[in-house]
């Protein structure tokens, strides 16, 4: 088995290389050359949703003919230097620890300008129902994967310039996001500085990152914010294990890989402060995460309530949370089906994964992002948890 996913994992690097890593992202819309005029700052806000949707669903690739450039995407590199860390610790070879500090290089020169805080942002602008982003505005998402990469370089090398700016990004967390209260003195993080929005992945990343700085700078206030951001999060957890997107009305859909990601930064936190006061909930929340989203087959399911579309992340964060939460050789049988299924079924013969599979067609658009570096972080993730079985 681990044959079959070596070498699709061997392709997929080769053609990652071959693009320098470049490449386009399902929510870039706004990059387009074409009809930069059209798309600024001052645009109406439904004219660049409906842009942004309509080149993210579209079958077609428009990029081309819209001239959207293929750039670095900050958090695309953050998963590509995590996954050479991960290959360096099954392979020793010194050439996967060598690419991982290259790109971290160009990672740290991709922060943001205006903060005073190592964090960043996407390539590319934009607009949500609430807010718009620029381009390279920070998130606490695409920050807190970006400093979890340098972690895992200086967990390898113990240079401390590593760990100084992953600190930094924790300052980012704790002065720059805004945050929400509850009566109890639980919080829950902002996406970015700029807005007010209340997604439970989105905090808890935050928390996750604070988390595991504490475990090696044993700062007080870093786990003090992080257990209050968890505990908000694990408040507001469904009867049946889950979590909407979000706390606002058009959020309330419950998806795949962002549930895997509030079960894998919950179960870091406990990994990092040894606090398993959220144990319970994050049995439950596996147990509905396991049922809900994948068949025994290796079909995976993108909504706890429908398959389609069978989308390629869903199919990448399953054995990263697996491997969070200690369950991986539990359950190495359903991943193995799940990445044989997305192998045979969504990964081209030129190496990268496809988008999204539908039951009458597949989007077989390239996203460096989206598709490329999660899949690549998860076969990583996969590989280094066969080794240590």
């Amino acid at each position: 088995m681990n044959k079959t996913f070596e070498e699709s994992l061997a392709h997929l690097v080769s053609y990652c290389q071959k693009s320098d890593y470049k490449g386009w992202d399902p929510f870039d819309g706004l990059n387009s050359l074409a009809f930069q005029n059209f798309f600024t700052f001052k645009s109406s806000k439904y004219l660049k949703i409906f842009w942004i949707q309509f080149t993210k669903h579209s079958p077609i690739n428009l990029r081309i003919i819209t001239q959207i450039p293929k750039e670095y995407n900050p958090k695309a590199l953050g998963l590509f230097i995590s996954g050479y860390c991960n290959l360096f610790k099954v392979y020793g070879n010194e050439f996967y620890l060598s690419e991982a500090k290259r790109l971290a290089e160009i990672v740290i020169s991709l922060s943001a300008k205006n903060f005073s805080n190592y964090s960043w942002g996407y390539n590319f602008p934009w607009q949500a129902r609430y807010f718009y982003q620029p381009s390279y505005s920070p998130t606490v998402v695409a920050t807190s994967f970006i400093a979890n990469s340098l972690l895992d370089i200086y967990s390898i090398t113990k240079t401390k310039r590593y760990l100084d700016i992953a600190r930094s990004s924790c300052d980012f967390v704790l002065y720059d996001l805004q945050k929400t209260y509850e009566h109890d003195g639980t919080l829950i993080f902002s996406y970015s500085p700029f807005d007010k929005t209340r997604v439970f992945n989105a905090s808890l990343l935050g928390a996750c990152l604070l988390s595991r700085v504490y475990s090696l700078t044993k700062e007080d206030i870093l786990i003090k914010f992080a257990k209050n951001a968890v505990s908000f999060c694990c408040n507001n957890q469904r009867i049946d294990g889950s979590w909407t997107y979000g706390l606002e009305k058009n959020q309330q859909w419950i998806d795949s890989f962002h549930t895997g990601y509030n079960l894998s930064c919950i179960a870091d936190y406990q990994n990092f402060s040894c606090d398993k006061s959220f144990h319970e909930n994050l049995s439950k929340g596996l147990k509905f995460y396991v049922s809900a989203f994948f068949k025994q087959d290796g079909t995976p399911r993108y909504y706890y309530n429908r398959t389609y579309p069978i989308d390629i992340h869903s199919v990448a964060q399953l054995p990263i949370t697996l491997s969070k939460t200690r369950n991986f050789s539990e359950y190495k049988y359903l991943i193995d089906n799940v990445l044989k299924f997305s192998i045979n079924k969504m990964q081209d013969s030129s190496g990268f994964f496809y988008y999204q599979k539908f039951p009458f067609f597949v989007n077989k658009i390239s996203y460096i992002r989206w598709s490329q570096a999660w899949m690549f972080y998860g076969l990583s993730v996969y590989l280094r948890n066969t080794k240590e079985l």
